[in-house]
């Protein structure tokens, strides 16, 4: 028989925040200083004027004690984690002074928006080259509660998450087009905005359990290494000497072709093939020249 069906399955359910109301403190802070006073002049009344009778209000200084020690000060987005003997009991988001039973253990954590600017790393991209990348990301607790109890060190956790969503990242995208690649390829030096958008949903996806919201991740750095550097330096300078002479030949062929259809419109001179050609080569050569030309006066006639 297979024991393993008889095992039940255990299913371990991740806590989520859950609300914890709390009491205005100040009101409480006031009753704590009434009962102190009324005891304190109880105290007075007895020692002074032999009424024991009196010594009934000093009880009021041990529960001034309990509401004091239930005190505690919450500033704007920041939330108290409430546990009671190791259980989670919720979170309060409320402002200013409150006040709590006492035997809850009070926790605080901010809310605020925090940045955080991830170091150097040095990956492959898509096609295998070694390429520096960075990011920095902006994120901020949404669930107290995961944050507190799903993960050892939250921080941590979005820092060690960071780095390997940025690997992940670059090994998805080629950092630049290539020869074989069409105008529609990704790349994280051309898509900046759609490659910033998927690192933010990736890291969406890995920082939850740890109850975070990642609202902004930018790439603050993106290079290649310094071993490839020079040779992808002169890769990039004859692509774009290739490109500017592409456009350049363009231009310059549509200036020769209206050029001899002007002249064959407005019959200025007949011109046979073969000059023509000559006529074409000569422009070509002028138009596309990355130096200056001299002029040839040519003292014979058209043939000669």
């Amino acid at each position: 028989m297979n024991t393993s069906t008889l095992r039940p399955s255990v299913t371990q359910t991740a806590l989520r925040e859950k609300q914890r109301l709390s009491l205005p403190g100040l009101p409480m802070f006031l009753l704590a200083l009434a009962l102190a006073t009324a005891a304190a002049f109880g105290i007075y009344r007895a020692a002074s004027h032999e009424q024991l009778g009196a010594l009934w209000l000093a009880a009021g200084v041990p529960v001034a004690v309990f509401i004091v020690a239930g005190l505690y000060m919450l500033q704007p987005n920041e939330a108290a984690i409430l546990t009671f003997f190791g259980r989670y009991s919720g979170t309060d988001r409320g402002q200013g002074l409150r006040w709590s039973n006492p035997l809850l253990v009070k926790r605080k954590l901010s809310l605020r928006a925090r940045n955080f600017n991830a170091p150097t790393l040095k990956v492959n991209d898509q096609r295998g080259n070694p390429i520096e990348i960075s990011a920095a990301l902006v994120w901020n607790v949404q669930d107290t509660a995961q944050a507190a109890f799903e993960v050892e060190d939250f921080e941590r956790y979005v820092q060690v998450q960071t780095e390997a969503a940025l690997r992940h990242l670059a090994s998805q995208y080629p950092y630049d087009e290539g020869e074989q690649d069409g105008h529609d390829v990704i790349t994280l030096r051309g898509g900046m905005d759609v490659v910033s958008e998927a690192l933010r949903v990736e890291l969406q996806a890995r920082c939850a359990r740890a109850g975070v919201q990642v609202q902004d991740a930018r790439l603050t750095h993106l290079a290649y290494a310094a071993e490839i550097a020079q040779v992808m330096l002169r890769r990039q300078q004859a692509e774009a000497i290739i490109s500017a002479r592409h456009k350049i030949v363009q231009g310059a062929v549509g200036m020769v072709e209206a050029a001899l259809k002007g002249l064959s419109e407005r019959n200025v001179v007949v011109l046979d093939d073969e000059r023509k050609a000559a006529m074409v080569s000569n422009l070509l050569v002028v138009l596309c020249s990355d130096r200056d030309t001299q002029p040839v006066v040519n003292a014979g006639t058209l043939y000669n």
